[in-house]
């Protein structure tokens, strides 16, 4: 039987034969025979097989990609917006695996499984204190929909209790907060395009607008992207008639063009999106088109530059191939694609525009006339070449960062203190504060509170000192971070951005443009 290797090549070389006996495929086919046939030891196929595919896409561009069989699940989950497990958010906390909740109709909550239970096995086997990681969680508790999995849970009672777990869909949210800022402005948080995006942005704008929703603040900051036709779909909410949402075209690919076609749930009032160097791929086709149509303002920093599409081609032995297949463009004809020659410049493009002061002055951002658009309304200048340039550029505001806080956060200790926290006050917060506004409101990190966590961080983490000039410096973000921490892990995502939006520059700059009247001064359409 013809080993993986064998298959490929004689695969590429039948197809070269067919293209006039391509000399390149040959050579490569030549190559591997030799090894076949004369290599001192066992040709480990499968590894320099993989190895000889991940070399091919390298050379193609930065995004077409290679996804080894078993991690084919994995990666699809986002962009299917669901997985199938037991459905708990869960954390490792000192070396035990902890429920922080279950997920709200999933199959451990319906059998009880509550926030704060300790699992101790699973399968009768004992997962606590012998180092388990997420992997290893996963491995044990994703699985077939409609299998079982027994768990052992520790609720403080005198013995464990036991609940078998029929394994089920479980939503992946790529909505992760909604909520009303003010009396008349809603706030969206979208991480991710998927299956699932465009039913749960409808959702959320019609809930938003029920509170009384006029003007809406749209957050893509950080949102790596995901299925196209996700955000065809979303600009489908804001945009009227037939305008055009994006097109895209390649080598083999004829001109695909996705317009608008059904009345959206916010056509008109005030909209203001929300994007930095992370938004990239779907996120700047929905921002482009938002801004190409003056259908709303962009704020933040320069987005970073996807404007490539990849097609997921499943292989025979279940790996998938993430293709890229065209390019597309905005509706005012901009490629935002940043250049790839240089594969090494590419991923350090990040701190390329930290070092070039891009990150603190749009002035040092080169923008050739060559790459200026108009855009299709007002006949503004907006900008190819390189990501989505916002309306309104806000630097990014390090003066609270001190050396201190900034080791207080690698070294994990907020994140743990405010899931223990969270744990051990469960009832009493749930029982003094009805809503995440009144937790918001009227839960206070005083002086012993912060002792509190000092003292938890110390023991924790003993290379950890305090210094009091830097502690002066960060103390106004360090105990917002910690109140809108411990509010995640006792309601959900949601309550952390309800809290600690407030130390997000780019969120305030965009609600003090709505309050201030330099989004009206844009003159943008379709209030």
């Amino acid at each position: 039987m013809k080993n993986t290797l064998t298959i490929i090549f004689s695969v590429v070389l039948i197809g070269s034969i067919f293209s006039q006996e391509d000399p390149d495929m040959r050579r490569m086919y030549e190559v591997y025979t030799y090894i076949d046939r004369m290599y001192v030891d066992e040709v480990p196929n499968k590894e320099i097989s993989e190895a000889a595919i991940v070399s091919m896409l390298e050379e193609l561009d930065p995004h077409s990609t290679y996804i080894p069989a078993e991690e084919v699940q994995q990666a699809n989950e986002r962009i299917n917006g669901s997985f199938v497990g037991v459905g708990i958010r869960f954390n490792i906390l000192r070396d035990t695996l902890l429920v922080v909740n279950p997920i709200p109709g999933g199959p451990s909550e319906k059998i009880g499984i509550q926030a704060g239970d300790k699992i101790i096995k699973i399968d009768d086997e004992v997962v606590a204190g012998v180092g388990l990681r997420n992997s290893g969680v996963r491995e044990r508790l994703l699985g077939e929909k409609g299998t079982k999995v027994k768990v052992e849970i520790d609720r403080g009672e005198k013995e464990l209790l036991e609940f078998t777990v029929t394994r089920d869909k479980i939503p992946v949210h790529s909505v992760v907060s909604a909520y009303m800022v003010d009396k008349t402005t809603g706030y969206l948080k979208l991480t991710n395009f998927s299956r699932t995006t465009e039913e749960e942005v409808r959702d959320a704008i019609k809930e938003l607008k029920k509170e009384g929703m006029k003007d809406l603040i749209f957050d893509l900051q950080g949102n790596g992207g995901g299925l196209l036709y996700g955000a065809k779909h979303v600009a489908d909410e804001f945009l009227s008639g037939d305008k055009l949402i994006v097109y895209s075209e390649g080598r083999r690919q004829p001109k695909s063009v996705l317009k608008a076609e059904r009345k959206g749930n916010f056509e008109k009032g005030r909209l203001v999106m929300l994007i930095d160097e992370s938004s990239a791929s779907a996120s700047e086709i929905l921002s482009g088109a938002i801004q190409d149509w003056d259908r709303g303002m962009i704020v933040g920093r320069r987005s970073f530059g996807k404007g490539l599409v990849q097609r997921p081609i499943e292989l025979s032995d279940g790996a998938q191939l993430r293709l890229t297949i065209a390019r597309y463009y905005t509706p005012s004809g901009r490629f935002i694609q940043k250049p790839y020659d240089d594969l090494d410049d590419y991923r350090r493009d990040y701190i390329e525009r930290y070092e070039n002061g891009e990150m603190m002055h749009r002035d040092s951002i080169d923008l050739p006339d060559s790459l200026v658009h108009k855009t299709l309304v007002k006949e503004r200048n907006v900008y190819g070449g390189g990501g989505i340039m916002p309306d309104i550029f806000v630097p990014l505001d390090t003066l609270e960062y001190s050396e201190f806080y900034k080791k207080l956060s690698r070294s994990g200790v907020i994140n743990r203190f405010s899931l223990d926290y969270a744990n051990d006050n469960r009832d009493d917060i749930l029982n003094d504060y009805k809503n995440v506004q009144a937790f918001k409101e009227d839960f206070e990190t005083d002086e012993d509170f912060m002792n509190e966590f000092f003292g938890y961080a110390v023991k924790a983490d003993t290379n950890l000192t305090f210094v009091e000039e830097d502690y002066n410096i960060s103390k106004d973000l360090l105990q917002i971070r910690l109140k809108a921490s411990i509010a995640q892990n006792i309601w959900d995502y949601s309550a952390f951005y309800q809290i600690f939006n407030v130390k997000n520059e780019i969120f305030m700059k965009a609600y003090q443009s709505l309050k201030d009247g330099r989004y009206d001064k844009m003159e943008l359409v379709e209030r």
